[in-house]
């Protein structure tokens, strides 16, 4: 089912198998709209991934911004407009008035919403064509891979008095460690070869050539089976904060399942008659 369409967030399926989704307000260097309002960016972002979640033709969804920028964050300048700031996201209500009211309506909120992206079942890129400012560095985080041009910079919070909230916290330091991660804290900023060095950008290539990099990176993907990365990214996403034991658990249950799929039987048989195979995640 397609998703309920906005103008300021492209949703593109492809016969490809891939999945564009593209924040789209590139006058305004592509800043959200609203906040954990039902028709705000995050929300809807979230509502797309799914949907591309749920089409079986799609294998891989990608998020970028259309123009000069990536997502430059809330839009400091502006409140959102009549259409978005009816309801919230389901789960975000909270009663009261005060500070700690505030801080459990963002957290079951906004924040929620951006965590809803790392839970995703197939393969998401984001694929970061310019800024990714707070909440937009904070949903290319929670997405599975990183890839970037020289337009490409992280810019955290800085500019609005704030902490990373939605997510980098958490994952800066186990992908470039305490000490990189507090840099950046402290400083507020990383371009793309100190992303690329760090390890916070998967691939970095020249502009020009950005679309046609995650088009080829799609196209290996998709020639996996998807019951592989499915699994394979449910179990390391879980051992992040787990055990080796926990975590040869995890693998031990799900290994027979996958030997046992259609998927397996039709990638070895199409190993052995030579040709391409075709995967139907089952």
């Amino acid at each position: 089912m397609r998703p309920e369409l906005v103008d300021y967030l492209l949703f593109e399926p492809e016969d490809s198998g891939i999945c564009w989704i593209k924040f789209n307000r590139p006058e305004k260097m592509n800043a959200l709209v609203g906040s954990s309002q039902m028709k705000g960016t995050v929300a809807k972002v979230v509502e797309y991934m799914r949907a591309a979640d749920d089409d079986p033709d799609i294998r891989v969804i990608v998020l970028t911004g259309v123009g000069r920028g990536f997502c430059s964050g809330a839009d400091l300048k502006a409140e959102a407009p009549p259409e978005v700031t009816g309801p919230e996201f389901p789960g975000t209500h909270t009663t009261g008035v005060g500070a700690d009211a505030t801080r459990q309506r963002f957290f079951h909120g906004f924040t929620a919403l951006h965590r809803d992206i790392s839970l995703i079942r197939k393969p998401t890129i984001a694929m970061i064509n310019g800024a990714a400012v707070g909440s937009g560095m904070d949903m290319s985080l929670h997405c599975d891979i990183r890839i970037g041009c020289e337009n490409t910079r992280f810019i955290a919070y800085h500019q609005a008095g704030q902490i990373i909230e939605n997510g980098g916290s958490y994952y800066l330091p186990k992908m470039i460690g305490l000490g990189r991660a507090l840099e950046f804290v402290y400083t507020g900023q990383m371009d793309a070869e100190t992303a690329q060095e760090w390890g916070v950008l998967n691939h970095l290539v020249p502009a020009a050539e950005l679309e046609s990099y995650t088009r080829d990176l799609c196209d290996r993907i998709i020639a996996i089976p998807p019951l592989v990365q499915w699994n394979s990214k449910r179990i390391m996403r879980t051992a992040l904060d787990s055990s080796l034991e926990a975590t040869m658990t995890l693998t031990s249950n799900a290994s027979p399942i996958l030997q046992l799929s259609e998927d397996a039987g039709e990638a070895r048989k199409a190993f052995r008659e030579k040709r391409k195979p075709v995967f139907k995640g089952q």
